[in-house]
């Protein structure tokens, strides 16, 4: 028997998300089907970002529309690109701006989840700071250069940017732990660069420096993140931040209007050029962009710039604006799906696969007369209605697909609840 093309491990992990109704980390491009307009609109963005340049992107999609695939799937491709990346989801105790502890606890989450070609889970902010030192360490290997003042050279350029000089001073004290073979000290430096620290006079005592990482420069420290990765050689730095909804969601209008005011602040940069090496690409519903109260809309200046192309209606489309709306897939998209689904189902091996196509027709047709062209609006439930099916004929060889397929119910379940959860529906059998 030929060995599975898709391991076991990547298997489950695909298929327990997405019977979960979340969207899997890895082996996502044994499942990608359809968005090649938005998918290509994006590698324009990273292109772009690794040039030096800057990129803002709202993805703009209905609750189980694939928003948060469709994140992933950029930020595997960034990745590909050489790209650093970080990703966070909003939530109560996570916001762009705050002054309870918020904004850094998203920043915490966002360097945490640092991730390269080479740390995909993450984690990869200690084999950044590495690859800057060692390269650093070469190039005074070439010159004559003492390792330390080749450093203090390549870090010059952040000191005039806010905040730059402690972080400049921060990666020197790594440094000197390194040379010193002090551990500690390596580890009080990630500590300050991850955001860990909550009191500059803890932060004077450990490192010397007289600033930390507060709510009120998320933004910057950002910044000097990205410039930092392009120094250690990669080619930017994508942020990407999910459940944008938990903004929309927040009953005190002057914290939503002060985390809005952050988000216009970040665009406006991205639009004029006043930062490099960045992108953010933000997930949200349809509310929370066009809700004239509580959206992105209800703030005047940001109405304004995410104003979309009059002209893009009629069949025609711009994917090149900072809204990005997640076209429906179509039916033959969804059907290519369901191959691919029961394929990675089958761990690849196409000769042992569960269900034949004439399965799938009759899955979709009975999808459709139940529930209308929401299962193209919203393919989550769908996909779990249609894993869960395959489960149940894998636990069970005796039962035929033929009996099962007008069993399949999908129905309403809960609307969003506080933690950012999206489930929508649930699916029964």
């Amino acid at each position: 028997m030929s060995s599975p093309r898709i391991k076991a491990a990547q298997r489950a992990a695909i298929v327990q998300s997405l019977r979960a109704g979340v969207a899997p980390y890895i082996g996502l491009h044994h499942i990608q089907v359809g968005r090649l307009r938005e998918v290509e609109g994006m590698i324009r963005d990273i292109e772009r970002i690794a040039e030096g340049g800057a990129a803002f992107r709202v993805v703009v999609g209905d609750y189980g529309s694939g928003k948060t695939f469709f994140l992933n799937l950029v930020r595997s491709i960034a990745l590909e690109k050489k790209l650093v990346t970080a990703h966070a989801d909003l939530s109560p105790d996570r916001r762009l701006h705050s002054t309870s502890g918020h904004g850094r606890s998203l920043y915490a989450e966002l360097v945490r989840n640092l991730a390269t070609r080479t740390r995909l889970d993450g984690g990869a902010l200690p084999s950044i700071i590495e690859r800057f030192v060692t390269s650093a360490a070469a190039e005074a290997g070439h010159s004559g250069e003492r390792v330390d003042a080749a450093i203090s050279r390549k870090l010059r350029s952040l000191e005039e940017m806010v905040g730059g000089y402690d972080f400049a001073e921060v990666i020197n004290r790594y440094w000197q732990g390194h040379e010193q073979h002090d551990e500690a000290l390596m580890r009080r430096a990630e500590q300050w660069l991850r955001g860990e620290f909550t009191t500059k006079t803890d932060a004077r005592s450990a490192l010397g420096v007289r600033t930390i990482v507060d709510d009120g420069n998320v933004y910057d420290q950002l910044k000097l993140l990205a410039r930092f990765v392009r120094l250690s050689g990669f080619s930017g730095l994508l942020i990407c931040l999910d459940e944008m909804v938990n903004l929309y969601k927040l009953s005190n209008a002057q914290a939503r209007s002060a985390n809005y005011e952050q988000i216009l602040r970040i665009l406006n940069d991205s639009l004029q050029g006043s930062s490099e090496g960045i992108g953010f690409l933000l997930g949200g519903t349809p509310e929370f962009l066009s809700d004239p109260r509580r959206g992105l809309h209800s703030y005047a200046a940001l109405a304004s710039r995410l104003g979309e192309n009059v002209f893009a209606q009629k069949g025609f489309v711009d994917h090149s604006g900072p809204v990005l709306r997640l076209a429906n897939l179509t039916p033959e998209e969804l059907f290519v799906l369901l191959q691919k689904l029961r394929t990675v189902f089958a761990h690849g091996d196409e000769n042992q696969t569960l269900l034949p196509d004439e399965a799938l027709h009759a899955f979709l047709t009975h999808c459709s007369r139940k529930v209308g062209d929401a299962y193209f609006r919203t393919p989550r439930l769908t996909i779990k209605a249609f894993l869960d099916l395959l489960a149940i004929l894998e636990e069970n060889p005796q039962a035929k697909w033929t009996d099962l397929v007008e069993q399949v119910r999908l129905s309403p379940d809960r609307a969003p609840d506080s933690d950012g959860d999206d489930d929508l529906a649930t699916v029964r059998l």
